[in-house]
């Protein structure tokens, strides 16, 4: 779900679930759909996921991208 709604708003990144039960993730995009997702991600996330807190850090604009889709890492 999270790949796909990274892909609906045209990011580019990855995300992964941790062996903490915690999932990490990199995002990359126009900065209004970075919020949207980040917005998704604290407040809505997966069907089944249960959201207990949302942290962003190392924040920072760029001026091209790093990555070239939206996908799960394992």
């Amino acid at each position: 779900h999270t790949v796909e709604r990274g892909k609906q708003l045209g990011l580019r990144g990855w995300c992964m679930n941790t062996d903490r039960g915690t999932v990490l993730g990199h995002l990359e995009g126009e900065a209004a759909k970075v919020e949207e997702m980040k917005r998704w991600l604290k407040y809505t996330g997966s069907p089944m996921s249960k959201i207990e807190k949302a942290e962003f850090r190392n924040e920072k604009s760029v001026d091209d991208y790093s990555l070239n889709e939206f996908k799960v890492r394992h």
